[in-house]
């Protein structure tokens, strides 16, 4: 099958093995909170707040670094190609002593730098600025308090100088992502006075040049959230100005927009004037609800605008869901691998028979291609991926994770 697919997609221009080599070359960055329900591993630490909600309770949930290591193991042996890990600060390896957010150090997540180097993967990193006691009132790096400011801006600096140590030993830059949850249930008086106060705190955060061959800045933005719907200080145009700015990279999370709202047409935009991209890919149902992401047309047409856009060389691929309603393995599986397929189908596109039809003005060639191309024998070519690099194919994955839940999910209650 792989063989007659192959022959297909030459036919109209495709090589598929160049196609494959390129989805091999393309990590995605693996969120360790799907695995544990944006707990962490703080000491005492309490309810998730700042406006974030996991709903369900399936049985099997991590409750230990070694139990979420077991767990991203058995992830990665689902998954064809090499991924990443994306760590969030509240799962450092506190060895059950109380350290507070400004106050973490690289001794705290060596044990991950150390696994991340046994799996031969790189590791992402973010700031936890969340469920936490100084966050609270839904304020952080914007707060009208300078010494709660201070408090988070030297949390965010030492998760910079982590990340930077992180990507420095494992031979891969890390992506710092930068999110905060700041805003407002209600209308504000002062708009302005938050959102100055926000890019100080950015700009103190910043101030330290790090390598980046080792760390590399990104910026997220939020259309709204939880306690925050009629004012997010962190705006799309706030951020899209500051990484400008700032020539960092910018977030786009598939879920911090208007439901009708598509980031893949964003994608070429931001690009032109910002270094890199970092994607958050996620699936927000009428809210930024972070629904296991599917192999849908939103999905599609994201990977689609990449590979259009020649832009997988600048942009960092990583998911952001949390489902606790359903086995926790097959939600990280599941959803990695659909945007693995999304990729797969945009780079089996025949790219240069669209834009030959494209700039002749030939717009029915080219609608006839885009339409033969969802047709061809895709899969059969995703078989062969998953076979070379001996993971289970579709039909194989769910006996995969039921096995899985059996022998060692089950055993947690």
């Amino acid at each position: 099958m792989y063989q007659e697919a192959k022959e297909m997609y030459a036919s109209i221009g495709v090589d598929v093995e160049q196609a494959l080599t390129a989805l091999a070359s393309t990590p995605i960055s693996l969120h360790c909170w799907q695995g544990d329900d944006v707990v962490g591993f703080e000491s005492g630490a309490g309810a998730l707040g700042s406006g974030l909600a996991v709903t369900g309770n399936y049985p099997g949930k991590a409750r230990s670094i070694d139990e979420l290591r077991q767990d991203l193991e058995q992830v990665l042996s689902l998954l064809p190609g090499k991924h990443r890990l994306n760590l969030h600060a509240i799962y450092g390896d506190f060895g059950g002593q109380k350290i507070d957010r400004d106050a973490i150090e690289l001794a705290h997540f060596q044990t991950w730098i150390d696994w991340a180097q046994a799996q031969g993967i790189g590791m992402d990193f973010n700031p936890s600025n969340f469920s936490h006691a100084k966050a609270d009132d839904g304020f952080t790096l914007s707060h009208p308090d300078a010494g709660i400011r201070d408090f988070w801006i030297e949390h965010c600096k030492r998760s910079r100088a982590i990340a930077a140590e992180m990507g420095k030993q494992l031979g891969s830059a890390a992506v710092t992502n930068v999110w905060v949850p700041d805003g407002m249930k209600d209308l504000p008086a002062d708009r302005q006075g938050f959102r100055q106060r926000l890019s100080d705190s950015l700009d103190a955060v910043f101030a330290d040049k790090l390598d980046a061959a080792h760390n590399i800045d990104a910026v997220e933005c939020k259309l709204f959230g939880i306690g925050s719907e009629s004012f997010v200080v962190g705006s799309h145009e706030f951020y899209m100005g500051y990484a400008q700015k700032q020539q960092t990279a910018l977030c786009l999370d598939a879920g911090h927009f208007h439901p009708t709202e598509s980031i893949a047409d964003k994608i070429s935009s931001v690009l032109m004037y910002v270094p890199e991209l970092l994607l958050h890919v996620s699936r927000g149902v009428r809210w930024d609800s972070d629904h296991v992401v599917l192999f849908d047309d939103a999905t599609q047409q994201i990977m689609q605008e990449l590979v259009r856009c020649d832009a997988l060389p600048r942009t960092h691929i990583g998911l952001d869901f949390f489902d606790a309603s359903i086995n926790r393995i097959a939600a990280w599986a599941i959803g990695t691998r659909a945007a693995q397929k999304s990729l797969l189908l945009a780079l089996l596109e025949p790219r240069a028979a669209l834009l030959e039809a494209e700039l002749s003005g030939d717009y029915t060639t080219r609608l006839a291609l885009l339409e033969q191309a969802k047709a061809l024998p895709w899969s059969a070519v995703w078989a062969e991926f998953c076979q070379r690099n001996d993971v289970p194919d579709e039909l194989g994955l769910l006996a995969k994770v039921k096995d899985y839940e059996k022998t060692v999910l089950s055993a947690r209650n």
